[in-house]
């Protein structure tokens, strides 16, 4: 059976979008609701959290192809972009190389697509790579370009995209298609198929994966007129198995509707749980606040280590040794210190003796937005 590039109709991809009109109400209101939000807090949280969600992006995306990065280096590469402050002096190629990707997409969301913007984001991966033989530009090889897995020693072709002999003439009408479909309806619809059709010509050597998730930010943005900052790359990561095995129900196909609903479905999860980390960043910035000169150095430094693990917090809550451990102080006085916190309600606490835990006591009004 041929390849979907291989199909009379290729590139028409075809979907029933009343399937997910739910769902772009859905993700409209939410920008509505975060647009509200960021109206009413300060500007340094605002970048904390723009801050956050790319570097959170970053990281997802590229270990999703098994590149670990790290996260200081990244979001230190990502604030020196802004011109925010950073600690960090020094960061490696790799994290600068996709925090200069983030930030060009952040940036140029309602520039028109190019080759040569598309060209400077790969090209921002992979310099100096040596792995790389075609860096900012489309690949060259002759050899298929095959999606491979191998299992037990039995090597199984998931996908092979088009020669690269038609790369350019399929990127042309990929940009085409990409710029021509902005006003289409559907912004849901729009990001699933254009990551489909992007990965489904696989124009790269490398890094098709990352580019192709940085343009479903980028159309994301465009269909409300504003940078949206969404860390989709998270959901598909804890949904790995799901995407590739929806993404591989396309392959010989243009009838996607699956898939569109399936990539539907990470858009929301993923704008909730971004919206989960406004909040959180919100509820951060006002604990602080009201607890300025009631607190001591030492419970400054714990709840703020707290706050740094992010909404799932310590794994387990935070127990006397963690406080000892944080703060190089006695048993006695992380005691005290911990009791203290519990009574001006920045801490709660749960369990008894050798069982006691301790939970940043955050706003759950703001919390009810997973149910």
């Amino acid at each position: 059976m041929p390849w979907n590039w291989e199909l009379p109709d290729w590139p028409n991809f075809t979907c029933d979008l009343h399937q997910i009109a739910e769902r772009e109400k859905q993700f409209l209101l939410r920008v509505g609701s975060s647009l509200a939000t960021f109206k009413h807090i300060e500007i340094q949280e605002c970048q904390q959290y723009i801050v956050e969600m790319l570097s959170i992006e970053g990281i997802e995306s590229s270990k999703i192809e098994g590149e670990i990065l790290d996260r200081k280096s990244l979001q230190s590469s990502i604030k020196r972009h802004f011109g925010i402050q950073t600690d960090v002096t020094k960061e490696s190629k790799k994290e600068a190389g996709i925090a200069m990707l983030l930030c060009s997409v952040y940036e140029s969301f309602d520039k028109p697509l190019t080759s040569e913007m598309i060209f400077k984001w790969h090209s921002t991966l992979f310099k100096e790579d040596s792995h790389i033989d075609d860096s900012g530009k489309y690949r060259t090889h002759k050899e298929p370009m095959q999606i491979v897995s191998s299992r037990y020693g039995a090597e199984r072709v998931f996908f092979e995209a088009p020669p690269s002999e038609r790369i350019t003439e399929e990127m042309k009408r990929f940009i085409k298609w990409f710029n021509s479909s902005k006003e289409s309806g559907s912004i849901l619809g729009r990001a699933a198929i254009a990551h489909v059709y992007f990965e489904s010509i696989h124009p790269f050597e490398d890094g098709n994966g990352r580019i192709g998730r940085a343009l479903v930010e980028k159309i994301l943005s465009q269909g409300v007129d504003r940078p949206v900052v969404i860390a989709i790359s998270k959901v598909l990561e804890k949904r790995k198995k799901e995407y590739y095995a929806a993404l591989e129900k396309c392959n010989k196909v243009l009838d996607i509707g699956h898939w569109v609903s399936f990539f539907s479905d990470v858009i929301i999860q993923a704008q909730k749980e971004s919206m989960e980390l406004l909040y959180f960043i919100i509820d951060k910035a006002r604990m602080l606040s009201s607890l300025q000169e009631q607190i001591n150095p030492r419970q400054e430094k714990v709840l703020l280590r707290m706050f740094s693990e992010g909404l799932s917090g310590f794994q387990g809550g935070l127990s006397a040794e963690n406080y000892i451990s944080i703060t190089k102080t006695s048993r006695a006085t992380a005691t005290r210190d911990l009791a203290e916190l519990v009574e001006k309600s920045a801490l709660i606490k749960t369990g008894e003796l050798r069982h006691t835990r301790y939970w940043l006591n955050l706003n759950r009004e703001n919390l009810n937005i997973r149910k």
